[in-house]
């Protein structure tokens, strides 16, 4: 199981350099990234939360940078494209997060695991699920289709994945943070905090800023 954010190739994106990266492919977060991929990562993460405002925030500032993060900066409601990726080694079947997954939601997979039921993570015509029947979890690729590839396993493997990817998430902040504390000037700690809320973390201690 690894947190993956949905990568998108940018055109003309020059706040800061990004690596070179495929349109749409998943972008495993850990802390063996490269500088460019935590860079990449966080135009990413930024670039989600760029919308227009609504009635109720202000506009975006005339700066170009600060514009770009206003989103990131304002908004309760942070999204990241993205979600959980589950490989099985054994058959190579892997299950993708959906068009309506983001990584923000990662935790629900907790209170999946506690509370059982059905997670769904798309719609027609990709419809990721999550199911479980007493201590097996299924994985269905696709709903879609009467003979989708599944992947299961039992609630305690579940659990010992996501302790897993909570660890790569936390191992990704610290560089995330450090990179946002020296070269966005005057927005490191609030950058690092809307991070955090984004991957359902605590916030890092940060120094001062200058």
């Amino acid at each position: 199981m690894q947190p993956v954010l949905e990568i998108y190739a940018p055109a003309d994106f020059d706040r800061w350099p990004v690596a070179e990266v495929q349109s749409f492919a998943f972008l495993p977060l850990s802390g063996e990234l490269s500088p460019a991929e935590v860079r990449t990562a966080m135009m990413r993460i930024a670039s989600c939360n760029d919308i227009d405002p609504d009635g109720d925030r202000l506009p975006p500032p005339a700066d170009a940078l600060d514009s770009f993060l206003h989103g990131l900066l304002t908004l309760d409601n942070l999204f990241a494209a993205g979600g959980l990726r589950v490989t099985d080694n054994s058959t190579g079947v892997t299950f993708l997060p959906g068009c309506c997954d983001g990584l923000e939601d990662w935790r629900d997979w907790h209170q999946f695991v506690d509370d059982g039921g059905l997670i769904g993570f798309g719609h027609d015509p990709v419809s990721p699920i999550a199911e479980r029947f007493d201590d097996t979890v299924r994985l269905t690729v696709n709903a879609e289709q009467s003979d989708s590839p599944v992947i299961e396993l039992c609630v305690s493997e579940l659990r010992h994945l996501l302790a897993g990817a909570e660890r790569d998430l936390t191992d990704f902040l610290a560089p995330a943070a450090d990179w946002a504390s020296r070269h966005l000037p005057g927005h490191g700690a609030a950058v690092t905090a809307a991070l955090a809320r984004v991957l359902g973390l605590p916030a890092p201690a940060m120094s001062p800023e200058p």
